[in-house]
């Protein structure tokens, strides 16, 4: 009975340390001292970032983020939140460090870990200048009173208490591409892997939801069950860079097709970036190892 009771008790130990160390961590208070916010600059990183991707209704005017739009996954359905200027139903009462602390450690207003379908795991990469300046820029876009609505995911996943855990195994902050060749690479790898964030959906993921580092940007299936997300490694994506950069600036492929369905709403976005950071983000996708895509 004594060893019995110590093994309960050397358990509630091992449990409240694991709860203690996967707490929600929001950003330092002083996060943000010494830094004046650029809403012109936060202009561009709201496009880089794909803010209006998500967060804007079919039906709305892009720079309406009133939420609602709905993301299938095996884990449930998620629902973008308001996140416009409206201080009741948006966030335009979230002080900047709490905003902050949602985009780059997935940690809402409230202090409770924010599901990963929000890609926090690739903006925590993102410059924090870059994140003051996209948050100046979200204070003047238009408020909209439409209320969030509540994820639609089920026990086990809804216990946001798991995701602690889960961070500690996926939410890494290192550059799938560890050497950038030239300072252009460079700034695509900044572009792709954090602000972009195209491995949320270019690259397959684990049985907990983590992505398979393994096969970067190697094209994986889609969360609504829809076809498949393209392979843009080199062993796929064979266009030049130019052809690249081209893409993502008008929409159109060599072949004269146009981008459909939800790389539609990409294009509409790196449209908005230079020339030179469309540029980078083809020098990226050619400088990344070629990955052949997965037998069926």
């Amino acid at each position: 009975m004594k060893l019995l009771g110590r093994s309960a008790v050397l358990g509630l130990i091992v449990v409240a340390a694991g709860w203690y160390l996967t707490r929600p961590q929001p950003l330092s208070p002083d996060v943000f001292n010494g830094i004046t916010a650029d809403s012109e600059n936060g202009a561009i990183i709201f496009a880089a970032a794909g803010c209006a991707s998500c967060h804007n209704a079919d039906d709305q005017p892009p720079e309406l983020l009133s939420g609602g739009r709905r993301f299938a996954s095996p884990f449930g359905t998620f629902i973008a939140p308001n996140i416009s200027s409206d201080p009741t139903h948006g966030v335009g009462n979230w002080p900047d460090v709490a905003l902050a602390s949602a985009i780059m450690v997935g940690v809402g207003r409230d202090g409770e870990h924010l599901f990963p379908a929000f890609p926090y795991t690739s903006y925590n990469k993102a410059d924090v200048q870059d994140v003051a300046d996209l948050i100046a820029y979200l204070r003047t876009l238009p408020a909209s009173d439409q209320p969030s609505q509540p994820h639609e995911v089920g026990f086990p996943f809804n216990l946001r208490v798991t995701l602690g855990p889960w961070k500690a195994l996926f939410e890494g902050d290192d550059w799938a591409l560890q050497d950038a060749a030239t300072p252009e690479i460079a700034r695509g790898r900044y572009l792709v892997e954090a602000l972009g964030h195209c491995t949320e959906c270019h690259t397959s993921r684990n049985a907990l939801g983590g992505v398979d580092r393994s096969r970067w940007l190697a094209g994986a299936e889609n969360p609504s069950g829809d076809g498949r997300i393209p392979n843009i490694t080199p062993a796929a994506l064979t266009w030049s860079a130019s052809e690249i950069s081209e893409y993502l600036k008008s929409g159109f492929t060599p072949e004269f097709d146009t981008a459909g369905g939800e790389m539609a709403a990409v294009v509409r976005n790196t449209s908005k970036l230079t020339d030179g950071d469309r540029d980078a983000i083809a020098a990226y996708l050619k400088a990344i190892p070629a990955i052949a895509n997965e037998t069926p």
